[in-house]
C-alpha cells in the first residue's frame, strides 16, 4: 500500500507540475494576442494582453515554489521556459509596439527597437541576471512598462529614444534592482506599492483613450521608489559583502 501511495503521489506531482508549466507557457499566448492587437493598432487590447502576461509571470514562480513543482518535473527546466516566455512578453512585444505606434523618430525607429532586443538578449543570457539574494542585476528588461509610459504620456519621440538608449545602457551597469515577489527586506511595503501602481496603470488603460494623464504622472512616484530603493539596497548589500 505504501508503494501504491508513493506512485500515486508521484503521478499527482507530475500532473501538478504540468499544469503550472502550462500556466507559465500561457504567457506566450497572451503575448501572441498582444502582437496581433498591435498589428491592428488596437492599443488598449494590446496593453491588456501584455498586462495579463505580466500577471501570469508575477504569480507562476510563487505558485511553483509554494507547490514545490521542481520535485515533480524531472527533465524539464521551468526556469528556461520562464525566460523564453519573458523574452517574448517583456522584450519582443513592447519593442514591436514602440515601433508600430511610432513612439520613436521614424529615421531611428529600427535602431531604437534593436537596442531593446539586443541589450535584452545579453541580459537574459547572464547567469547572474537574478542574484542569489533575490535581485535583478542590471536593468531587468521592463520594456513593457517603458512602452506603456511612452504611449500614455505622449512624450516627444526624440526624448523617448534617449530613454530607450539609457535603459539599454543600464543593462550593463551592475546595479541590483528590486525583485518584488522575491525580495526579503521591505517585501510587504513593496508588494503593496506594486499592486497600487498596477491598479493605477490598469485604470489608465481601461479608460483609454479618455484616461487621466495626471493619474499616469502620479504613478511615476512608484518608479521613483523602485529605482531609489534599488540603488539604496544595492549599495547596502555591496557594503555588507566581504
Amino acid at each position: 500500500m505504501k508503494l501504491v501511495r508513493t506512485v500515486r503521489h508521484s503521478h499527482s506531482r507530475k500532473w501538478l507540475a504540468l499544469v503550472i508549466h502550462l500556466f507559465t507557457a500561457s504567457g506566450a499566448v497572451w503575448g501572441l494576442l498582444a502582437i496581433l492587437a498591435i498589428f491592428q493598432h488596437a492599443w488598449q487590447a494590446a496593453f491588456l494582453w501584455m498586462m495579463l502576461a505580466t500577471l501570469v509571470d508575477s504569480v507562476d514562480g510563487t505558485l511553483a515554489r509554494w507547490l514545490r513543482i521542481t520535485e515533480g518535473a524531472s527533465g524539464f527546466d521551468g526556469a528556461l521556459l520562464d525566460n523564453i516566455v519573458d523574452y517574448e512578453t517583456y522584450v519582443i512585444v513592447p519593442a514591436l509596439l514602440v515601433y508600430e505606434a511610432g513612439l520613436l523618430p521614424a529615421s531611428w525607429a529600427l535602431a531604437g527597437t534593436a537596442v531593446i532586443v539586443l541589450t535584452s538578449a545579453f541580459q537574459f543570457s547572464q547567469l547572474d541576471a537574478k542574484t542569489e539574494d533575490h535581485f535583478f542585476k542590471g536593468f531587468p528588461s521592463y520594456w513593457n512598462v517603458l512602452a506603456l509610459y511612452l504611449f500614455l504620456l505622449q512624450l516627444p519621440v526624440w526624448f523617448n529614444l534617449v530613454l530607450v538608449i539609457i535603459c539599454g545602457i543600464l543593462v550593463f551597469v551592475p546595479v541590483k534592482y528590486l525583485y518584488p515577489s522575491r525580495m526579503e527586506r521591505f517585501r510587504r511595503l513593496t508588494l503593496v506599492l506594486t499592486l497600487t501602481w498596477g491598479g493605477l496603470m490598469l485604470t489608465a488603460v481601461l479608460q483609454y483613450p479618455h484616461y487621466s494623464q495626471r493619474l499616469v504622472w502620479l504613478s511615476l512616484l512608484y518608479a521613483v521608489y523602485y529605482f531609489a530603493f534599488s540603488l539604496w539596497l544595492s549599495r547596502s548589500s555591496s557594503l555588507t559583502q566581504p
